[in-house]
């Protein structure tokens, strides 16, 4: 099993040029050090260089401990460099959130600081269908149920074709240490109730379902490729005239009013169905109605024919 595994990351791995770095995150979970052990087998034939960060988000008792021997590991097979970063998790948005943003920020600090081109993550095929299931729940079209590409940025999830049964059985094969974290079984977490549900749902639908969501992701994301493309007109712009916008598709002018979002500050994960529903209706629903509110502090306005954003913020202020 293992050698499906270091199939999975010969094949990224063959991406990147002799001398590149990479970071890999290793938790101490089945999927990522099944990451971690194949890396370290397979980087020296690219002559790549290889991290590794483990972190302690503090959320439980002995997590410090549980960090270092990580650690340990990850220099008994091979890395010279491992940092063990600890984290403060607020509470905005619910623990999950909040324990996934301060790791994230980790990630991003730790390359960095260290000159890694690319964080090396150990999604599987089993996320990758959660994630589908969770964004069914959001109920925010299609993005939503995408699910994770394998490479986005400096991230890479060479695994996302592997199902968790896999890479526990691939650790076993090689007789590589894995913590099953106390997390993972605990439904105060959206993921976890998620990922408990799935033995009911293939009783009534059958087996194969992991597969299905995960295939289903994949091809929405190839759909969401080519109306990205027909929309791409638009990714550079932050305003347009609505004649130019009105008789297109529906599906297309969403993603021409999603692009120009983008371009005018918006971040991608806040944008949701219902901004984007609004901002539609300023084309094809006009009845003179105010400007639609986004997040980060804009306005998304009609005038005299033309689409445009502006800044809550300065209106707000000039207002007083």
């Amino acid at each position: 099993m293992m050698a499906l595994v270091r199939h999975a990351v010969r094949n990224d791995l063959a991406e990147l040029a002799a001398g590149d770095k990479i970071m890999v995150a290793c938790s101490g979970g089945a999927d990522s050090v099944a990451l971690a052990y194949a890396i370290v087998k397979e980087a020296p034939a690219k002559a790549i260089s290889i991290a590794a960060i483990t972190i302690d988000h503090g959320l439980q008792p002995g997590s410090e401990d549980r960090a270092n021997l990580t650690a340990h590991w990850l220099a008994q097979i091979g890395y010279e460099q491992v940092s063990v970063v600890k984290v403060e998790v607020g509470r905005a948005g619910g623990l999950e959130a909040a324990a996934r943003d301060a790791r994230y920020a980790a990630l991003e600090s730790d390359a960095t600081r260290s000159g890694a081109l690319a964080i090396y993550l150990g999604h599987s095929m089993n996320d990758q269908a959660e994630s589908v299931l969770l964004g069914l729940g959001r109920g925010s079209g299609p993005r939503s149920i995408a699910g994770m590409e394998k490479v986005t940025g400096r991230y890479h999830r060479p695994l996302l074709a592997l199902r968790r049964d896999q890479l526990r059985a691939a650790c076993a094969e090689v007789a590589a240490p894995i913590w099953d974290d106390p997390h993972n079984q605990d439904e105060r977490f959206t993921r976890v109730k998620i990922r408990k549900l799935f033995p009911a749902l293939e009783s009534a639908l059958g087996p194969g379902l992991v597969e299905a969501l995960a295939r289903t992701a994949d091809l929405v994301r190839e759909d969401l490729t080519a109306l990205d493309e027909l929309a791409s007109a638009y990714a550079n712009r932050s305003g347009a005239e609505v004649a130019e916008l009105a008789d297109l598709p529906t599906a297309i002018r969403r993603r021409a009013l999603r692009s120009m979002a983008l371009n005018a500050g918006v971040q991608a994960g806040a944008l949701n169905y219902d901004h984007l529903t609004k901002m539609d209706a300023l084309i094809v629903a006009w009845k003179g109605q105010g400007g639609v509110f986004l997040p980060g502090e804009l306005t998304f306005t009609r005038k005299s024919g033309r689409l445009s954003f502006s800044s809550t913020r300065r209106v707000e202020r000039g207002s007083r």
